[in-house]
């Protein structure tokens, strides 16, 4: 292979004579593959000595160089150690761009080899050529974990799930828009009554949470027992069973109402306010706090109790009698730790709990009758079972109301549950998917969502909470947009108004522990919701809000236009994205308010279009500010290197900091929410791909997602809070389609229970329920079925191959999309040799371009494409002209 002529640079390192600490002394070379002029060298935390005088030009003072050909540029560094031992940087910038490596990082066995500048770093002794060295460096056969995951067979969740973690998580299960929920932990042994993410506070027990113990069975074994589900695959009832040997019981756990019939007309709901108060990390304003006080007593004693439902049919499968054990719900330690358990007594009778005080914890009966004991065993002949069912009142009630329960049937509560639920369903976009156990997550994941979606029926806000924690306008975001992508425009736009209620007079959105993003998120959030329903009523009444917002945005970035910021961040904004305490000019910050700007600016463009103008201008004058402020950060930041032997720049989460925090060019103390990775990978840089910063073709995005997937992922998922990373998005716009999957099914498979489809938080055993990770999966899968880009609608981007196969169906029906209500399918014909695809949408504006990704399970080319230009290089259909219906019809 050819090269052009090379040009070599050379430094020496040298101890510094004032350093605190010993410094091995260095001789480096720079070669480049193409010729350069002139350049710079900048050194810190070391001393540029000198220059050697061959150079055409130079000055040791400055660091400036003029090279001619075939001179030679011979530099002396003195690194200077410090007390922290932080690296010696070298940053070299010429009329191309500029870069930045640690000196002790250069050597001769592995160079810097930075491709996309033509350039190897190597240590002077190395008397190798560019192209010899880039030559060593490619016979290794490295690969960087993209292009791995390229070359692998495509991913699968059982191949995920096979090299994964399994978590098993406790279920929530509720009424909707009701706080009053129960926790039911992964082992089928306890409930936990709670008020959204708080404990339940009685007189009974004023020291420890409510909690009460229960038991099916003998208990536990060298085995494992228990498998759990969710009724009809999606539904919030959860489903048990257990394997005793020769017993086995069947459970089901629900909630319904004390007395009425669960329905949506008799579905009182929270206020938002009070189920804010009782969200951890909530923040309100004098004003909200007082408005709170006033109706507190009255939402946390409502006319009637919510109530778990339980039964266990014991029944024996064996041929001879056995015993079949049953402990009812009784008080139980929260922790080990937990003060003593209260004074209770068990009225056999009527199969009560009571406390010391007279009040009824637990209802119990055995076939029907009251249940003699709180523990009981009972011998049942082969073939026969035995019923043991519970009724746990959220608070303790009267003696008088819990004899009322006494006369409720499961049969007719079950009944109006399932009812209930499957209403819920059959208002919202209907999916059917080849891939069972995502069908049903997709079903589960929006009811799942709407569990914890708080606040008073039929009308008014609703608090979108995120698990145990109250709304964020950044995390609240993909529970929004799910639920306005599949139709549930009202709910979703209830959901907003709970944040415009809760906005400051000044225009500040805030209601979570301090977070500074979520002015821009919730302004993204909106715009996003006027593309799904061009509803110009409703931009009508938050059109005041949106204007506060945006001013407030504005008037932050007028704050840091400061020309003691030139250079580190002018015209960023400041302050903190999620937990950690970093008030810095994050990117991830700034793009949200670009991005909320920007969505601003397109939904005010028809109803008040100087306003939109001018928004829109300011969000320009923004993202160019950012891109600089990253441009400045890529040059100035330390390269790393990837499994292929080559080396990219890496940025940092914030300005003023030299790469990603977790390599310590700067020293400092990262670590958080269990892994080092935090901050550059879950709140870094990437997310100005995502915030239509920067776009997902440009050589920056590459870099940033190269960089991403070799420091901060394994199997392409990020570590700790996986779904805080958007790379999955930005592989689907770049066309990285197993990529994507990988990404896909592996956080899937290792976050989700794998039985019941809850999500946790975190990869550590914290915070379940979190709905904000199980939204981010429900919208990636929603992107990877269908996909809007402009004027252009993208169908099957992140399809698996194995969804075309032979008597397959993918189907989705009145879906929410940019364009309208959208429906599409595909069939696959039951030999495999055809496919068709039929769309439907645009009942306001359609797309004008219709792009069907087709990839056959063996990777076969179509023979013949009817309805549209086929690309079969892309795998891809194209249909230009869109006019709202098409059919497209592949033999292959």
């Amino acid at each position: 292979m050819h090269f052009p002529r090379c040009r070599v640079l050379f430094f020496t390192a040298a101890l510094s004579a004032v350093s605190l600490l010993t410094a091995a002394q260095k001789s480096i070379s720079v070669l480049w593959a193409q010729p350069i002029s002139s350049g710079h060298i900048h050194v810190d935390r070391g001393v540029l000595e000198s220059i050697d005088t061959q150079v055409f030009s130079a000055e040791a003072q400055t660091g400036t160089f003029r090279l001619v050909d075939s001179q030679r540029l011979r530099v002396s560094i003195l690194p200077i150690a410090s007390t922290e031992k932080l690296p010696t940087l070298v940053t070299l910038t010429s009329e191309r761009r500029g870069f930045t490596f640690r000196l002790e990082d250069v050597s001769a066995a592995y160079p810097i080899f930075l491709p996309g500048d033509g350039v190897v770093i190597t240590e002077s002794a190395d008397q190798r050529d560019y192209a010899a060295i880039v030559a060593a460096i490619q016979q290794r056969g490295g690969q960087t974990k993209l292009q791995r995951i390229a070359h692998a067979p495509e991913a699968s969740f059982e191949t995920s799930a096979a090299s994964g973690r399994e978590i098993k998580e406790q279920t929530w299960l509720g009424l909707s828009r009701d706080m009053r929920i129960f926790w039911i932990d992964q082992n089928l042994e306890t409930i936990r009554p709670k008020f959204a993410g708080y404990d339940v506070k009685i007189p009974e027990l004023p020291k420890q949470p409510a909690t009460y113990g229960f038991q099916f069975g003998r208990g536990w074994g060298a085995r494992e027992a228990l498998k759990r589900s969710l009724e009809a695959g999606a539904l919030p009832i959860l489903k048990a069973q257990i394997d005793d040997e020769s017993m086995h019981y069947d459970v089901t756990l629900f909630t319904s109402l004390e007395r009425s019939a669960l329905t949506p007309a008799t579905l009182r709901g929270t206020d938002y306010l009070v189920a804010d108060a009782f969200g951890h990390g909530h923040m309100f304003t004098p004003a909200q706090a007082e408005a709170e006080k006033n109706i507190h007593e009255t939402e946390l004693n409502p006319g009637e109790e919510t109530v778990m439902y339980a039964r266990a049919v014991a029944t024996n499968q064996g041929k001879a009698p056995s015993y079949a054990f049953f402990k009812t719900a009784a008080p139980t330690l929260a922790t080990p730790i937990s003060p003593r358990l209260p004074e209770w007594k068990f009225d056999s009778m009527h199969g009560f709990g009571v406390y010391e005080s007279g009040q009824v914890f637990a209802i119990s009966r055995l076939n029907g009758q009251p249940l003699p004991a709180e523990e009981v065993s009972v011998l049942i002949k082969p073939g026969e079972s035995a019923v043991m069912e519970f009724f746990l009142p959220h608070r303790p009630v009267s003696r008088e109301r819990a004899l009322a329960l006494t006369q409720q049937s499961f049969e007719t509560r079950h009944a109006e549950a399932r009812k209930f639920w499957a209403g819920k369903l059959a208002t919202a976009s209907s999916w059917h998917l080849p891939e069972p156990r995502i069908q049903e997550m997709v079903r589960a994941g929006l009811l799942h969502l709407d569990l914890i979606n708080y606040g008073r029926e039929p009308t008014g806000p609703l608090l979108p909470a995120i698990g145990l924690y109250t709304a964020i306008g950044s995390e609240s975001a993909p529970i929004i947009q799910f639920m306005d992508s599949m139709g549930w425009h009202d709910t979703a736009a209830r959901a907003l108004e709970f944040f415009l209620k809760k906005q400051h007079d000044s225009g500040f959105i805030q209601n979570f522990n301090g977070y500074m993003l979520e002015t821009g998120a919730v302004l993204w959030t909106l715009g996003e919701h006027y593309r799904y329903t061009r509803d110009d009523a409703w931009l009508q009444r938050v059109h005041p809000h949106i204007t506060k917002a945006c001013d407030y945005l504005i008037a932050w970035r007028k704050r840091n236009q400061l020309p003691e910021l030139r250079g580190k961040g002018h015209g960023l904004l400041d302050g903190k994205t999620a937990d950690p305490e970093d008030p810095y000019r994050s990117y991830m910050l700034n793009g949200y308010a670009y991005l909320g700007l920007a969505r601003a600016a397109e939904a005010l463009r028809q109803i008040a279009p100087e306003e939109s103008a001018r928004y829109l201008a300011i969000a320009r004058e923004l993202k160019a500010d950012i891109r600089l402020a990253l441009t400045d950060a890529l040059e100035k930041s330390p390269v790393v290197p990837l499994g292929d032997g080559t080396w990219l720049r890496a940025a940092p989460p914030w300005t003023n900091y030299r790469g990603p925090v977790m390599l310590h060019a700067d020293g400092g103390k990262w670590f958080t929410h269990g892994s080092m990775t935090s901050r550059d990978s879950l709140l870094g840089p990437l997310y100005l791909v995502f915030q239509e910063v920067i776009a997902p073709d440009e050589s920056i995005a590459k870099e940033l997602l190269e960089t991403h997937s070799e420091l901060a992922t394994r199997d392409n998922v990020a570590f700790s809070q996986p779904y805080y990373s958007r790379h999955p998005w930005v592989h689907l716009q770049r066309g990285e389609t197993k990529a994507f999957l990988q990404a896909w099914y592996a956080s899937v498979a290792a976050l989700a229970d794998r039985e019941t489809y809850t999500f946790t938080e975190h990869f550590f055993p914290v915070s379940a329920h979190k709905t904000h990770e199980e939204a981010w999966f429900l919208m990636e899968t929603r992107w990877m079925l269908y996909l809007e880009s402009g004027d252009t609608l993208k169908l099957f981007s992140g399809i698996p191959r194995a969804y075309f196969k032979a008597g397959a169906k993918i189907s989705v029906e009145n879906a929410g999309s940019y364009f309208g209500p959208l429906s599409f399918s595909a069939t696959v014909s039951a030999d495999g040799k055809d496919m068709k695809i039929a769309i439907e949408c645009g009942e306001r504006t359609p797309p004008r371009v219709i792009e069907i990704r087709l990839p056959h399970p063996d990777g076969k080319h179509a023979r013949s494409v009817e309805g549209g230009d086929y690309l079969p290089e892309k795998e891809l259909v194209r249909v230009d002209n869109f006019t709202g219906r098409a059919e497209v019809v592949l033999r292959f």
